[in-house]
């Protein structure tokens, strides 16, 4: 079959693989993305990447936390051009849409574009207006509403020029250790860390059986030549790597490569003779697909 140039690029941008080995996957997948990533992970020339690109967006991500961290929420609102995303009215919409998204504790993104704002009978109706004033396209494109449930708190973090955001739950088991200095260091640290090294997941055991399987299978590929009796072993020691690259727990934490998150966790709460859980977090960022 004739593999086009855009569909090279679309592989080569998922992977950072070269065009030719790039043309040349696609080819024996027969022009099928997904397999032809899992062709180049065969070959050792792409690394494991999560299932997600670039779509052709700008915008940005907007984050707002009530003032005793009880509830917190994030949108991504994309246009059409990055000079549209400085745009002082639409830098606005953005923060009275996010601000009304935790008024009204609008938890998806139907009901958040369906909710009143700015005067407007529904955010669609002001985005509509909004697009006749800037004159380019704009989507709200999705959004994250947690609240706290116990002892705890709900963190956001905004990064690189508004493009990255995390939204964040993290609980412990006492009520005084919420206004602590240490506590909220370290719900920082683990929305930074999140923000920078974009894990899938909180612990391994939250990855699909079906993720899983795939994995077992590329790598049982890469050391099919290995004497049978290490094979196995071989594998599991390959999955432990991929948890440290997707399980935000068992990442390095980048403040201290010596330790695992989960180590760093540990020893902040040991100091503040509390526990501290991930319950749930949330990235975005801006024009990456989720498909």
């Amino acid at each position: 079959m004739e593999i086009s140039a855009a569909l090279v690029k679309q592989l080569r941008d998922k992977t950072g693989a070269g065009m030719m080995d790039c043309k040349a996957a696609l080819k024996e997948a027969g022009g099928d993305i997904e397999a032809a990533i899992d062709v180049l992970r065969k070959r050792g020339i792409a690394k494991a990447e999560k299932r997600t690109g670039r779509a052709a967006a700008e915008g940005l991500v907007a984050a707002t936390i009530t003032p005793g961290g009880e509830c917190g929420a994030m949108v991504e609102v994309n246009c059409e051009t990055d000079f549209v995303a400085r745009n002082e009215d639409f830098r606005a919409f953005a923060k009275e849409l996010v601000a009304a998204a935790i008024e009204r504790k609008a938890a998806d993104i139907e009901a958040l574009r369906a909710m009143p704002l700015g005067g407007h009978a529904s955010v669609n109706d002001a985005v509509v207006a909004l697009i006749a004033t800037i004159g380019e396209n704009i989507i709200v494109r999705r959004c994250a509403l947690y609240s706290v449930d116990g002892n705890g708190a709900v963190a956001a973090y905004i990064h690189h020029g508004d493009k990255v955001g995390v939204l964040l739950q993290v609980a412990c088991e006492k009520a005084e250790t919420v206004g602590t200095d240490g506590f909220r260091e370290a719900v920082r640290n683990v929305a930074l860390q999140i923000a920078a090294q974009s894990p899938g997941y909180i612990r391994p055991e939250e990855i699909p059986a079906e993720e899983l399987d795939r994995e077992r299978a590329i790598y049982r590929d890469q050391v099919q030549n290995k004497p049978e009796h290490v094979i196995d072993k071989i594998i599991e020691g390959k999955l432990r790597k991929h948890y440290a690259e997707v399980c935000l727990l068992n990442q390095e934490f980048i403040k201290d490569r010596e330790l695992t998150v989960t180590k760093y966790l540990g020893q902040r709460a040991k100091e503040l003779g509390d526990s501290i859980e991930i319950r749930h977090f949330t990235r975005f960022a801006v024009g990456e697909s989720t498909e």
